[in-house]
């Protein structure tokens, strides 16, 4: 209907703009992308005080999603919270059938830094599905130990990566902090080390980074690439300005 590249993000809305769809949105744009957005959860919080959570209903988070894939062509999609991977198994399903080829990038938020827990249960078969429908998972060190919790880090990144690509952000790391690594192809790691010699933290950064990927699978690039790409957006966005809310660089 129009010349405009669409892409969609399935997240939280952050009344800071910092994390979740408004700050994918901005994400989105920067790369000369029309984002679209379901909403998950309705948060209340600042860039520094999370209070609450308020999850939309399933039914209402489906509802949405088909509307707009009646209307525009969407081929990629970056998910955040959702209120339990039993939801999430099922809506991956839904945009499959929607649209088969679909690239899905999961950030797989299990805590907001304020300490609220997304995820209190862990169901591993369903788990393990839902990352077999992804083709990006963007965890950071500490979430990435949360996954499997009764594993090694070696041993999650292992079984992870059979499944699905890791882009491993380093921000939490305790050592080689900044650096981050993307496991590919089920055999290939790539080291990414940071740009810069320090960075100003931001609020919602881990949001940012995985639309960026997610932006990305619009270009032809080899995934290293394309992680490459990220890794210098996700740094000049952090070093945009010292306060917790960065400003986008529109490319």
């Amino acid at each position: 209907m129009d010349d405009k590249k669409y892409i969609l993000t399935i997240a939280g809305l952050d009344p800071s703009s910092g994390a979740g769809i408004t700050s994918d949105i901005k994400t989105f744009e920067s790369f000369g992308l029309y984002g679209l957005s379901v909403c998950t959860a309705v948060t209340v919080q600042n860039d520094v005080d999370f209070r609450n959570c308020v999850w939309i209903g399933e039914a209402v988070i489906i509802q949405q999603i088909e509307t707009l894939f009646e209307r525009f062509e969407i081929p990629i999609v970056k998910i955040g919270i959702i209120e339990s991977w039993e939801v999430l198994l099922r809506i991956q399903k839904i945009l499959k059938k929607l649209n088969p080829q679909i690239v899905i990038v999961l950030d797989p938020i299990l805590k907001a830094s304020a300490g609220f827990n997304f995820h209190s249960e862990k169901n591993y078969e369903t788990f393990n599905e839902v990352l077999n429908l992804c083709d990006f998972i963007t965890p950071n060190y500490d979430e990435i130990k949360a996954l499997f919790s009764e594993k090694t880090v070696e041993d999650t990144i292992d079984l992870i990566a059979q499944k699905t690509n890791i882009y491993l952000k380093g921000g939490h790391r305790k050592d080689k902090k900044g650096w981050d690594e993307v496991y590919h192809s089920k055999i290939v790691m790539v080291n990414i080390p940071p740009i810069s010699k320090s960075v100003h933290q931001k609020h919602g950064s881990g949001c940012v980074l995985s639309a960026a990927l997610a932006a990305n699978f619009y270009n032809n690039l080899p995934i290293e690439d394309k992680s490459r790409n990220v890794k210098k957006y996700i740094e000049e966005y952090l070093n945009s300005d010292t306060s917790l809310l960065g400003r986008h660089k529109y490319i």
